[in-house]
This record gives C-alpha cells, structure tokens and sequence, in this order.
C-alpha cells in the first residue's frame, strides 16, 4: 500500500492517478477515517499514561492504598477498553480503505483504459518467413505428441495438460539457457554498460520457493485478488502461488537488511497455478493460457534510488534472451488502466507468433516502489543506521511461452522444429526435434 502521509498531502493527484488506473477510491472517507484514527490514538495514548502513573501512585503509597486510586483504576481500565475495542474497529475499516488505493502510476506512464492503450515502444528482429502456411504450435505439438490434453482433462480437467518427449527436453534447455545467463555477473555488467544504469554488476540467485503462501502474505504482496483467479487449500489459511515473484517477493517480510547486502537479486523457478477465470472459452488451442504453467522469474530487492534502473535492467535482460533465441518481438509501454494494482510501471514483451499471425506476451517487467515493502514491512539499514523501507522489481526470464514462440518460428514444413542455435549445447548437439 501507500503511504497514508502521501494521500494526506496529495488527495487530488491519488483520486486523479487511481482513475487513470480505474480504481474509483473514497479519499474524503479515508482521510476521514483516518483523522478518527490518530485523535482515537492520542486519547488511547493518554489513558494509557493515566494507567501507568495511577499504577505508580500506588504502587508507591504508604500502607494501603487510597481508595480513589483504585477506583480511577478501575475507570482507566473500563474507558480504556472501551476505547482499544472501538480504536480496533477504526483501524480496521481505515486499513480497508488504505488497501484499496492502488499504487501511484509514474508520470511517464501512458494514460489508458485498456491493454488496446498500450504503447509500442520498438520492434526488433526478423519475422520469419514460410515456403508453406505455417502451422500454430498446438497443431505441431500435438501431433508430435508432445502435448496431450485430452488425458489430461480426464484427470484433472480442462486447461491442463501433459507434457511429453522432447518438448520436455526443450523446455528444461530453455531454463538452463536462462538461469546461465541471469547467474553471469559478466553478461549482468554488459547489461548495465549498454543502457547506462547506476547498478552493481551482481549476478542473480537462483531458488526453487515453496508454491504455497499464507493469506496475509499474498494479501502483504496484493497479488492476492483477484480471489476467483487463485486456488485456495481447502480447510487452511493457504494459496497456491500465481507466479514464482510472489513467493520470491515476500521472503524478506519482518526483515531489516543491511545496505551492503543490497542489491538483493533472485531468480526462481516455480510451476504455477491461475484459475484463469473469466477467460472462458479463450485460448483454448495449446498451451497458451493454462491452469498450471512454468515460470522462470527475476525479482529485485533495492534501495529506492536505484530501482528504476533496476527495472530498466531487468527489460534489458528479457530483450537479450529473446535475441539470443533468435525470436522477433515487440515491446510494449503498458497504459496505466493494464499495469495492474501494485505497480507503478509494467512493460512487456510480446513474441511473433507465425501460426496465429499476431504478436502474443511472452514476459512482463513491474516496477513496484515501496508499495509491497510497506506491508511486507521489508526494509533496509543504511550505512548511517537509518531505516527505510526497500524498493521492489519483478520480471518474467522465461515461461512456457517463449518455447510456443520457438515451435512456431522454427517449423520445417515436415513438421519438426529446429532448435534455436543458443540451446544445442543443452540437447546435446540436435539440430531438429
């Protein structure tokens, strides 16, 4: 969430910016509420005293204590009560309001109402070009019997799907391929000396997270809803993980990190679960938009000062994999409407799907600030003791779309793949599959 300082010095801008994202927010309740709160404080804080003070007084009195100091502790504790049970429910409806604000969009950040408001910033690389009409990656896969949904969905439904043979093989080459480079502090410095960022040259951690989180935690990061798109452990407080970053963003919740271990840089790899709801009947051909997927995720804990950068760096990163693979893409500016709650700024990278003729999202890069370490309450001690809160990025590597890029880039007529040139050492030499 935001800082509540901010909302008092800014009513108009939050009601404006929140608009430009399409929150409709009750600033004038909020700010109500929240002047309730802090008088409610100071008199919580003064009875509080009252008690302390009467307790000293007698503790402190000769013999046996006077009468009316019992009896105005007695008073101090009932209206204390009282007051805590009614601060508690002030509090309460004031963190609803506060959580509903979403995070303040940059000034840079296109205004739009919807994902059709994105703004292309480039296209790179070659589309490929076919002999024959080329084929989407389901019809070759399938064929191949690399993909197999219909056992699938006898054993667990519609939007899931075995993957077999060598499709397998290709997807874990992809992995390897990224986690190599995110773990090449040479290829991170190269990085950072071509877009010019104020960045150390520090090389990303892999991990393999839990795919579980607490409710409070996912609902810390505000990845949490929508609910209808996530899939809750029946009977406990418990979600299955959207996507690696929300379990990779929260580790450090309830920590005070020094400054030199900053910059903090994770990659992990997590299979992920998305009820994809309200997509009924979309993308129903292959594996584009599946209940259960792959992802290979970059996130960065930082200090504010360089987040930017940080993100900026993270984009460079995605850029440099889909070069590498030799795919062509776009990259999209996201308007303020389709950048999504937390964040402040998103830019994606759609991948040239020659079987479907269009441009499909392959990765996405959000820029958060401080609005997921506030309640994470994750912070970072400067070199002269002060304590602020840390700055947070995330940024998909790989997941299994770019490997739908491949199949349908790299098609032979006869129906084979050929594997893309940074990848052979990961199958051992193929050319083809």
């Amino acid at each position: 969430m935001i800082d509540i300082q901010y909302i008092r010095d800014n009513p108009e801008k939050v009601t404006e910016k929140s608009a430009q994202k399409g929150y409709s927010v009750d600033v004038d309740s909020l700010l109500s509420r929240d002047s309730e709160r802090s008088n409610m404080l100071q008199r919580v804080e003064g009875l509080r005293r009252q008690r302390n003070e009467n307790a000293d007084a007698i503790k402190n009195s000769q013999g046996k204590p006077d009468q009316a100091l019992i009896e105005n502790g007695k008073r101090i504790k009932k209206e204390l009560s009282e007051l805590e049970s009614q601060l508690k429910q002030v509090e309460e409806h004031w963190l609803t309001l506060l959580k509903a604000v979403p995070n303040m969009p940059l000034d840079d950040v296109p205004v739009g109402a919807s994902e059709d408001e994105n703004v292309i910033v480039r296209e790179v690389g070659q589309k490929p070009r076919f002999d024959f009409a080329p084929k989407n990656h389901a019809q070759i896969a399938e064929k191949k019997g690399w993909i197999d949904k219909e056992r699938a969905a006898k054993v667990s439904g519609s939007r899931f799907a075995y993957l077999k043979g060598e499709f397998v093989r290709l997807q874990w080459a992809m992995m390897q391929f990224g986690l190599d480079c995110l773990m090449n502090e040479d290829l991170i410095e190269e990085m950072i000396q071509k877009h010019n960022l104020n960045l150390p040259s520090k090389p990303f951690t892999p991990v393999l997270p839990p795919h579980l989180l607490k409710t409070e935690v996912y609902d810390a990061m505000d990845r949490l809803e929508p609910r209808e798109d996530r899939y809750k452990i029946e009977g406990e407080e418990l979600w299955l993980q959207g996507s690696a970053e929300h379990v990779l963003g929260s580790m450090h919740s309830d920590e005070v990190i020094a400054e030199a271990d900053l910059p903090l840089r994770y990659v992990g790899y997590a299979t992920s679960f998305r009820r994809e709801a309200g997509t009924y009947g979309k993308d129903m051909e292959g594996i584009i938009r599946m209940h259960q997927f792959d992802k290979l995720e970059m996130q960065s804990i930082v200090v504010p000062e360089t987040s930017l950068d940080e993100h900026k760096l993270t984009i460079a990163l995605q850029e440099h994999l889909m070069q590498q693979l030799g795919l062509a893409y776009r990259v999209l500016d996201k308007c303020s409407a389709d950048i999504g709650k937390p964040n402040a700024r998103g830019w994606d990278i759609d991948a040239w799907l020659p079987g479907q003729d269009k441009y499909r999202e392959t990765h996405t890069a959000d820029y958060m600030t401080d609005y997921q370490a506030r309640r994470l309450r994750t912070r970072v001690r400067r070199h002269d003791g002060v304590i602020e809160l840390v700055h947070t990025n995330d940024a998909t590597a790989f997941s299994q779309r770019p490997l739908i890029a491949i199949i349908e880039n790299y098609q032979t007529e006869e129906g084979n793949v050929t594997i893309p040139e940074v990848l052979k050492p990961y199958m051992g030499g193929k050319e083809q599959i």
